[in-house]
């Protein structure tokens, strides 16, 4: 069985914001972890001030 995390710009090592070498730090303390990259996508997101993209993603290990 497998289980799955979703990793994006709110995950405590992104602190609300995209930079390429925080997230290449949380995916790298994740594959320490077991987890693996399964996919990566940009959301819309709507907001009050019209939309944002965010990006999204997808982490998989076998279950523990």
């Amino acid at each position: 069985m497998k289980e799955y995390k979703v990793l994006s710009q709110k995950d405590k090592f992104m602190s609300g914001k995209f930079d390429p070498e925080l997230l290449e730090k949380a995916i790298n303390a994740y594959a320490e972890q077991g987890w693996s990259v399964v996919s990566m996508a940009t959301a819309t997101i709507p907001s009050f001030t019209g939309s944002r993209e965010e990006m999204i993603v997808i982490l998989e290990r076998d279950k523990q």
